[in-house]
């Protein structure tokens, strides 16, 4: 059993002395076209950060967030920008059918349907990744879930899934649908087996940190694996300590906090150019 510790006292937002710590939190807004404009600036922000590891390939790759208005409707990259180059003025707003509301370029047809799929069956779901990132790639070959290994592994405890089907470029309703419920009703992520990595969150810097964090995850995997293989043994760690865990660094606040560094980089890397 887990021994009883006292609390500690900066965890309850204090310092000995008994003054608050500030504490970053999602913003709360005045207006729903405030929160419109603050998901569509993280949103170009995700791409950036993206770009900054590798994780573009030619048109493909997508992150999606729920526009809080007509939350049928989501914000994606417009198909033939390199995510480094994206801003808040180059995102594309779209309907629940694939319908270009606002922008003038086409968007990839597999992030529609795998996008729309998702939005539809996970009302919590405001935001998710998907990226061709070498490491997800290589990992979704094996068609499995991760296993306890490391600390940031225990994100993905009893919430991630693998979809073992691969049909293709996701080009159809039936497969988006199909990838939706492999996510399941609480999931964060979902291993799509020979394609990659694809993540959810209630924000989207919740779910572009999930994507991150899978990806070394998986990176972290095949270097254990292949440690293994010459003769190493692998140390699992166990349920109890594993849901322990879990909910220290799994949680949808966590996911959102930890990408707040990220984004600081960007603005001081760019001087703010992704918010135009």
């Amino acid at each position: 059993m887990r021994p009883e510790t006292p609390p500690q006292v900066q965890s309850m937002g204090l310092t000995k002395d008994g003054r608050e710590l500030t504490i970053r939190k999602y913003p709360k807004f005045k207006t729903l076209e405030e929160e419109r404009l603050y998901r569509k600036q993280h949103l170009a922000c995700a791409f950036r950060v993206f770009a900054d590891r590798g994780y573009d390939e030619g048109v493909a790759g997508h992150i999606s967030v729920r526009d809080p208005i007509l939350t049928d409707h989501f914000w994606l990259n417009p198909l033939s920008m390199h995510f480094s180059l994206i801003k808040v003025s180059d995102l594309i707003l779209v309907d629940e059918y694939g319908h270009v509301v606002k922008g003038s370029e086409p968007i990839n047809t597999a992030a529609f349907t795998i996008h729309s799929a998702i939005h539809r069956a996970r009302p919590d779901v405001h935001a998710a990744c998907h990226a061709h990132s070498v490491h997800g790639k290589a990992f979704s070959v094996f068609g499995r879930p991760l296993e306890m290994l490391t600390q940031d592994s225990l994100r993905f405890y009893h919430s991630h899934s693998v979809y073992t089907h691969f049909g293709g470029v996701v080009v159809d309703r039936d497969e988006g649908d199909r990838i939706a419920t492999a996510m399941g009703p609480t999931g964060k992520a979902v291993i799509l087996q020979n394609h990659g990595l694809l993540t959810v969150g209630r924000s989207v810097d919740e779910a572009a940190f999930w994507f991150m964090s899978l990806d070394r995850s998986c990176h972290a995997q095949l270097l254990a694996d292949a440690a293994a293989a010459a003769g190493y043994e692998k140390k699992i760690i166990g349920d109890e300590e594993a849901a322990y865990s879990a909910q220290e660094v799994g949680g949808p606040e966590k996911g959102w906090l930890a990408f707040q560094p990220y984004y600081d980089e960007q603005l001081a890397k760019t001087q703010g150019s992704f918010l135009k």
